[in-house]
């Protein structure tokens, strides 16, 4: 049975960002503190600009309202009323700042998902295949000693998922999109009458394999001589 899905707010960027969002919005709500509350409203108007939000925007006029009122008093007025605004300004803007920090960086709570993360793996192991291609085609020899595409192998080379369709058993042809066991058994047949194959258009048409599945298996296989 899957786990319920939590309701409420997304957890705070701590919690669910990557650590380089995550560092820069405890930076960005520490910045009240470190400023002694003169970049409050800075801090405050930077992120209203950046996110459009009504709440940033009255966030950020308050405290340039309280701001103006610090350099006046600071001029003439008492210190107490001074302390209580730069207190006002440093403290309670942090606080504001901790607080609402993951509507800033993290507005519709998918920094947590990390798809970015995923998309990045994915195109690392594409150009991973690639590499290994451009190895192979340079030296089979190598590439067979590498165990490129033989992931049923003891190996070291990281090839980025390619499957040798010329040397694999057929439990690691499945590996190929849309290849079934079926299909993976059939091809082992013909590789064994014809000697192997020298692309994906050629395994399609001679293995009897779907057309659709062509693109698929050309972005994974490697066909190592």
């Amino acid at each position: 049975m899957n786990a319920p899905v939590p309701n409420g707010p997304p957890r705070v960027p701590s919690d669910s960002m990557p650590p380089g969002r995550a560092a820069l919005s405890v930076t960005w709500a520490a910045l009240p503190v470190l400023t002694l509350g003169y970049g409050t409203a800075f801090t405050f108007a930077a992120a209203a600009l950046w996110r459009r939000s009504l709440h940033l925007l009255l966030a950020s006029l308050a405290y340039i309202g309280l701001f103006v009122t610090l350099l006046r008093v600071q001029g003439d007025g008492p210190e107490r009323l001074a302390g209580v605004l730069i207190f006002a300004l440093a403290v309670v803007g942090s606080a504001h700042a901790f607080l609402i920090r993951s509507r800033v960086f993290d507005p519709d709570g998918l920094s947590g998902i990390g798809n970015e993360q995923v998309v990045e793996r994915v195109r690392r192991q594409r150009l991973l295949r690639e590499k290994a291609r451009e190895l192979a085609a340079r030296d089979p020899g190598l590439a067979r000693e590498l165990r490129i595409g033989r992931p049923d192998l003891p190996r070291e080379y990281q090839d980025g998922g390619l499957v040798d369709v010329n040397h694999a058993p057929a439990g690691v042809l499945t590996q190929l999109p849309g290849v079934t066991g079926e299909m993976a058994e059939q091809i082992v047949r013909v590789r064994a009458e014809t000697g192997g194959f020298l692309s994906a258009e050629e395994l399609s048409a001679v293995a009897g394999l779907p057309p659709d599945l062509t693109p698929g298996i050309a972005d994974h296989a490697v066909f190592i001589r």
